[in-house]
């Protein structure tokens, strides 16, 4: 009998354990078919086997390509992909709708299929009682976005995995995140129990949360543009709530927010208050000691469980390492601190060793979880170490010193076993033996979906970092992503974000490799989000592009978290490309743009990043080098200078000046004078003499516009320890 007979016979045979999944034997024999097409790589994620290996059970998700959905694909779940089928199957049975939404590397979300998802009875009952969605909020940020604004309206918080009750009409009446298993149970049967008893509660509740959903989703009425208090006060409100003990900002748990560290890093270049720069700099001093940072491999797990950073939810995402990175470039610009550089190549080299897929493009994260030495999953394990793991990797007389620097003890800190941290200094040969040793374990699993928005975040890392650090290989390697991601953006649905981050790592390519396609990709891009998601009546932009259905609200992002709003990304992409370009329609967009989310500025620090250029005069720095004696110094301190509010133009006299005056009009009638590379900084096309002596430029690029031009603003609150 061949493989796919086995499982079609496997498939149609009914387990009498879990009723209520759909017997039809054509769906069976396309459930089977699609099963076999994934060929013996596929390891089906369920503990549900037959005497032979092969899942009892086979649902609708195996149907899909993302590796959350694929995950749950062998759940006794008879799970559904969103979308209208299930809702109309809702419809005409007269059953709620169970949505849960999470993502492959989530902790929690693999505790809770293991508790509940692959439970029997569980599955029994939802089978019977619910129609049960999966969604993945990587792919449907929109779906996500929606609903866990349901959640936080019930709860007051929200994450992952996110579970809501939905009517068929896909109003939500209920939301909440993960629950163990037995009060999971009790809550669906409690559901189910309101669903029928009490109809007119389900639907009041249905009808006002969906209200609440609809008003978060759209942004008050535009505002005026707001003036330099705005960036004070978020400055003040993060001051305020920093940890003068740990860095960072709050208690337990604790996320990086990068977008945060940013607004004080161009609040300290803006007023000279060294507060703001002091935060930073002990924070990321912090994290790159403790355990939230891969102290072998390089690069940041997504947060801290406690105050300390030590430990992590130990998965890796695309996005906290793009921008993580940029941070630590910045403040490598600002202080010279080789530490931080190290950390920004040991963090982009772990992106290119192990989350880079061979056509070019990034891979979006690994798991939070890892194989064990009985092959069952535990977080963290692969991180973590033991005393005698230390030896055995180093041998005795050198563990000893690795063991002091990296904490490592015998009662551990996670299961008996201590997560890496730096608390001395270890030689480089040490971290490498390590390291090595550490791939001989079985590693965490990669989700390997090619995001575009996360994509254009790391192609921003990369070029940055490239142009600044010197380093060709990164700026290859961005140029090769975003050939791909490119290539392939038109072939799904796509949102805000994928649009804007992609054109900001376009402006950053331009910039670092002097080559205008990459500007004329990202005006292309612009040009796409103005005709598509552009919301003309009340500026910025929608999530989804128009004529999108099956929501019950089209979402306008107003909210910077753990990545910036795609209308904070859109905003200062405008600007940028107005300075380059001298289109004022363009700055014209992006102050519609600000205006549109003035009641919303405190949660947004990214758009007050657009604000803070919107009231700069930024600089325009153009460089011209003579064809046949290029001159490093000048190029060397552009590299170096902390610039956020600049645009740069590099260009070699000849036919690629001549190329780039064509979409840069900056370039125009610039040159080399008397044969030297010559630097020209201007401010609204006004421009300081050109120079080609190093310490004139120096000064030129160090001259900043105060945030206030009247006066000072006090110094940001001094917390204690």
């Amino acid at each position: 009998m061949t493989l796919l007979a086995l499982l079609l016979v496997a498939a149609l045979e009914q387990n009498p354990a879990a009723p209520g999944l759909d017997p039809s034997p054509p769906l069976m024999q396309k459930l089977a078919a699609a099963l076999a097409a994934k060929g013996h790589a596929f390891r089906p994620n369920t503990r549900h086997l037959d005497g032979r290996g092969r899942p009892l059970f086979t649902n609708r998700l195996i149907l899909e390509t993302s590796p959350y959905l694929l995950q749950h694909a062998n759940n006794p779940v008879s799970w559904y992909a969103w979308g209208d089928e299930p809702f109309a199957r809702a419809a005409r049975e007269h059953k709620p709708v169970l949505l849960s939404v999470g993502y492959s590397t989530c902790h929690w979300c693999h505790v809770m299929e293991r508790e509940s998802f692959e439970d029997l009875e569980v599955a029994r009952y939802l089978n019977e009682n619910f129609i049960a969605i999966k969604v993945d909020r990587e792919e449907r940020p929109d779906v996500d976005g929606i609903y866990m604004a349901a959640v936080e309206a019930l709860t007051s918080g929200g994450g992952w995995p996110m579970t809501a009750a939905l009517t068929p009409e896909r109003q939500p009446f209920f939301g909440g995140t993960y629950f163990p298993r037995d009060r999971f149970l009790d809550l669906l049967q409690q559901l189910r129990r309101v669903y029928d008893k009490d109809p007119g509660r389900v639907a009041s509740v249905a009808k006002d949360l969906t209200r609440a959903v609809q008003e978060n989703a759209q942004p008050t009425r535009a505002g005026n543009l707001a003036g330099p208090d705005a960036i004070r006060e978020a400055a003040e409100r993060l001051a305020r709530s920093y940890d003068a003990a740990h860095g960072g900002f709050g208690g337990a748990p604790k996320f990086p927010t990068p977008i945060n560290l940013e607004l004080l890093l161009r609040y300290h270049r803006r007023t000279g208050d060294a507060q703001s720069l002091k935060m930073v700099v002990h924070t990321l001093e912090s994290m790159a000691a403790g355990g939230i940072y891969d102290q072998l491999g390089g690069g940041f797990h997504r947060y801290s469980t406690d105050a300390q950073w030590l430990k992590p939810h130990f998965e890796k995402m695309l996005y906290d390492n793009a921008q993580l990175a940029v941070v630590y470039l910045e403040a490598w610009q600002i202080t010279g601190r080789v530490d931080f550089s190290r950390v920004v190549r040991e963090t982009l080299d772990f992106v290119l060793r192990e989350m880079t897929d061979p056509r070019g493009g990034f891979w979006t994260a690994s798991d939070a979880d890892s194989p064990g030495p009985n092959g069952e999953e535990i977080e963290g394990y692969c991180f973590t170490w033991t005393p005698r793991e230390i030896e055995e990797a180093l041998g005795r007389q050198r563990a000893a010193a690795a063991l002091a620097a990296y904490g490592v003890t015998a009662g551990g800190d996670l299961d008996g076993r201590s997560i890496l941290r730096r608390v001395g200094d270890v030689p480089e040969e040490v971290r490498k033996q390590l390291l090595a040793a550490r791939r001989r374990r079985a590693p965490p699993a990669i989700d390997r979906k090619i995001i575009p928005s996360w994509n254009g975040l790391m192609i921003s890392a990369l070029a940055r970092a490239g142009f600044a650090l010197g380093e060709p290989r990164y700026t290859a390697a961005a140029v090769r992503a975003a050939g791909e991601v490119l290539a392939h953006l038109d072939e799904k649905d796509r949102f805000l974000d994928d649009y804007a981050a992609l054109a900001q790592g376009m402006i950053d390519l331009d910039e670092a490799t002097h080559d205008p396609r990459w500007l004329t990709k990202a005006i292309a891009l612009h040009r796409i989000l103005d005709a598509r998601f552009h919301d003309s009546a009340g500026g910025g932009y929608f999530l989804t592009p128009e004529g999108k259905q099956g929501l019950l609200a089209r979402e306008k992002p107003a909210y910077d978290g753990v990545m910036p709003a795609g209308n904070s990304i859109a905003a200062l992409n405008l600007l940028r490309l107005s300075e380059l370009t001298g289109d004022a329609q363009l700055r014209k967009r992006a102050e519609e743009a600000i205006a549109a989310f003035a009641s919303r500025l405190p949660a947004m620090p990214a758009m007050l990043a657009a604000l803070d250029w919107w009231l700069d005069q930024p600089l325009e720095v153009v460089l011209v080098l003579p064809q046949k004696k290029p001159c490093l110094e000048l190029l060397e301190l552009l590299r170096r200078a902390f610039l956020p509010n600049a645009v740069r133009a590099v260009a070699s006299e000849g036919p690629d000046l001549e190329k780039q005056a064509h979409i840069v009009p900056l370039l125009e009638g610039k040159r080399a004078q008397r044969a030297k590379a010559t630097a020209y900084v201007c401010r609204r096309n006004v421009c300081d003499l050109p120079t080609s002596d190093p310490s004139t430029f120096a000064s030129q690029l160090a001259k900043t516009e105060p945030l206030y031009r009247d006066r000072s603003p006090a110094p940001l609150p001094h917390l204690k320890p």
